[in-house]
């Protein structure tokens, strides 16, 4: 494949019209603005690279991928499924391919929405694995967690802050000595750390370990599974030292990997994995070896055209098959997600959970991802959302960021910024690097304080997330979307990314800036509800979408619901499985034309499978229309059930439904439920147009119709 120089260098150009193209995609980089700038420059080699400053520079994944956007809404996809290395010039009449290996092989995805384009690039790379229940929680990590008696004060520290927390991570401080499946024998030795997990998950919580892709080379076993050099196994430097790294593309390394996960979840039951350090990342360097290792044409590697053997393996590494690092770098990751993902399923039977730096096309079958060691710096807070916005599109829509930042010192205000916007993030970590000072959520009451009014909403709003994961895996539409997937016709929104929506409607305007007390957010046209208050909602009506000042509290983003849209929501908890115990709630925002539709989807969290025949799950759909007619104002929210398998022991109830964009009766009104006048509790604010119609029972796997009527 590579005995000539032409296979080592591809080019390609495609025009775009001038002024009417708005680019998204091409990762991953960190990027000031979501769509592509003229004369924006993009090299996709998977490197081990902190995010910090460094702005356009290749990171953790490879997506040669992009969607195009144009006035009046009309949307395509573009994919160069290649693995190699690249550079892309995007030159706002142009694009340009710089690939040094492989073949041009296209593939484009016609829309005509931006909705349908990701539908139509997830059925091609694979649709996002379903995450379980528990995944959506809070979870809180710390490289420096030095034994067990630490890890057990940070657990009581969120209990007695009352802030929720869902999971405790370990990165490597558990591990003898840097070594994978392995515990440190004086900080975390078993007979501590096993009872210890076991406190958790009597109290619904979890525990999440790092493993890395290599195996110190001592403690290697005595099979051929591993990659070579010049017929022997690389040896690479990272924490254990000396290390042989597994070929994921080897079948036999797949079922090594199988077995090490199976015996250390008989030592340790983790909940879930977290893949780091997969480009794959290697401390030594390594000098030539022949062609391959020093191609004619350089790719902008790290911003100065370094090696492509720079921190990683050299590229003339071979794989099993004869296939080369040079063409399979990129895929490292992607493989090394696929065996884990495939080992935790085999031994758990349950929906895994895999957490990835590394990706490429196709990652998002198998694994969630954050975005990398990240800074505790302003910049950093408003770049985490180009970047979960970006991956959306990549097919993997769990994605978060370092809250509060993994490197550096935090201020108080930064941090619960960062809580604020961190909230609704699709996968919610804190994550903090071990040279810092502590930053656990409640630290400080202004962050506690933060953290329990945005998680709070959170958890309330798992039910409403969660059925987004659902969407996620049957149509590859994002969990958190730019604004121009609900108004692609407004082109005021292809250029918003200070903002962004969770699913079709809730829309997050965070603080971005030290010592703001306002926030600029655009509306695009329609009716919008703040979210944190429903019987006095501050709202704002728009005709053709506008800029508008919002006041910033200093513990909470604004977060709006766009009318046109119900919202099912369930009391707040300390722990998802809490969380769910209590009834639901319907939050009914009704649009100018009184209307609004939404759905839930419900199982148990970890099944396998999400939906499908033979499942136990729940799907409903609500939707409401209103009539008027001599005088007389009927507003109907109803249930469908589409799909009713799920029967966990406490039967789901909907025990309230608050109505948002009501006209104000002259004379009153009356309350039906199934065409029974309703004689319950209730609650009106004539002001607001909010009506509260609580003391409801109604199992929600079987269909029912409420009926405000109002006289005039």
């Amino acid at each position: 494949m590579h005995d000539n120089w032409k296979c080592r260098y591809l080019e390609v150009t495609t025009a775009l019209p001038a002024g009417r193209a708005s680019l998204y995609g091409f990762g991953e980089h960190t990027k000031r603005t979501f769509r592509l700038q003229p004369n924006d420059t993009f090299t996709l080699w998977n490197e081990d690279l902190e995010r910090s400053d460094l702005l356009d520079r290749n990171l953790y994944g490879s997506h040669p991928f992009y969607m195009d956007v144009r006035p009046g809404g009309n949307a395509h996809g573009v994919l160069l499924l290649n693995s190699n290395g690249m550079d892309i010039l995007y030159g706002g009449s142009y694009i340009t391919y710089k690939v040094i290996g492989g073949v041009l092989d296209f593939y484009f995805f016609a829309g005509p929405s931006p909705l349908a384009v990701v539908d139509q690039y997830t059925q091609f790379i694979g649709r996002p694995a379903p995450m379980p229940y528990w995944s959506f929680g809070f979870h809180q990590c710390r490289y420096g967690y030095k034994n067990v008696a630490d890890l057990e004060e940070v657990v009581a520290g969120y209990a007695k802050a009352k802030i929720p927390l869902e999971g405790i991570w370990s990165d490597i401080d558990y591990m003898d000595r840097g070594q994978d499946f392995t515990l440190d024998p004086i900080n975390f030795p078993v007979n501590r750390l096993r009872p210890f997990v076991d406190r958790l998950h009597s109290n619904g919580q979890k525990y999440v370990v790092i493993i890395d892709p290599e195996i110190k080379r001592q403690a290697t076993p005595n099979e051929d599974f591993f990659l070579k050099r010049n017929g022997t196994n690389v040896v690479g430097r990272v924490w254990p030292g000396e290390v042989y790294f597994p070929d994921f593309i080897n079948p036999r390394a797949v079922e090594y990997w199988a077995q090490k996960i199976s015996e250390f979840r008989r030592t340790i039951p983790v909940d879930g994995l977290w893949c780091d350090m997969n480009e794959p990342s290697n401390f030594g360097a390594w000098q030539p070896l022949n062609a391959l290792d020093d191609p004619p044409y350089r790719i902008n590697n790290s911003g100065t055209h370094r090696p492509l053997n720079n921190q990683t393996l050299p590229v003339s590494t071979v794989h099993y098959n004869g296939v080369s690092e040079y063409d399979a770098h990129n895929l490292f990751g992607l493989y090394e997600a696929r065996a884990t993902h495939a080992a935790l399923l085999k031994d758990t039977a349950r929906r895994p959970f895999v957490l990835s730096r590394s990706t490429f096309p196709g990652a998002g079958r198998y694994v969630a991802h954050w975005t990398g060691d990240n800074s505790a710096r302003w910049d950093e807070l408003a770049n985490s959302i180009n970047t979960m916005l970006s991956f959306g599109l990549f097919g993997i829509p769990m994605v978060g960021a370092d809250i509060c930042g993994f490197r550096g010192n935090t201020s108080q205000e930064l941090c619960s910024r960062w809580i604020q916007l961190g909230a609704f993030y699709p996968f919610a970590r804190a994550h903090t690097e071990r040279t810092t000072e502590r930053r656990e959520l409640y630290v400080w009451e202004s962050t506690a304080q933060s953290a329990r009014k945005a998680f709070g909403t959170r958890y309330r709003m798992l039910p409403y997330m969660y059925t987004l994961m659902y969407e996620a895996h049957t149509t590859g539409a994002p969990i958190a979307r730019p604004l121009f997937f609900s108004y692609p016709q407004d082109a005021d929104t292809y250029g918003v990314d200070k903002q962004f929506l969770l699913g079709r409607g809730v829309l997050v305007s965070p603080v971005l800036q030290p010592g703001a007390t306002t926030v600029d957010a655009y509306f695009p046209a329609g009716r919008w509800f703040s979210l944190y208050d429903h019987n006095y909602p501050r709202t704002v009506d728009t005709r053709t979408g506008k800029r508008v000042t919002l006041q910033a509290p200093v513990d909470s983003a604004n977060v709006h619901l766009a009318g046109g849209n119900i919202l099912p929501l369930q009391q707040p908890g300390l722990t998802t499985s809490a969380a769910r115990q209590g009834e639901f709630h319907l939050l009914v925002a009704l649009a100018e034309n009184g209307m609004a539709s939404g759905e839930l989807f419900l199982d148990d969290g970890e099944s396998t499978e999400m939906g499908g025949v033979g499942g136990s799950w729940t799907l409903v759909k609500f939707s409401c229309s209103t009539e008027e007619s001599k005088g007389i104002i009927t507003t109907t929210v109803s249930s469908h059930v589409v799909h009713n398998s799920y029967t966990p022991s406490r039967a789901p109830v909907i025990g309230k439904v608050v109505f948002m964009g009501l006209q104000s009766p002259a004379k009153g009104f009356t309350i039906y439920v199934n065409n029974v006048e309703l004689k319950a509790a209730r609650t009106k604010s004539r002001t607001s147009g909010a009506l509260s119609v609580s003391g409801l029972s109604l199992a929600i796997g079987k269909e029912f119709k409420i009926k405000v009527v109002m006289s005039h």
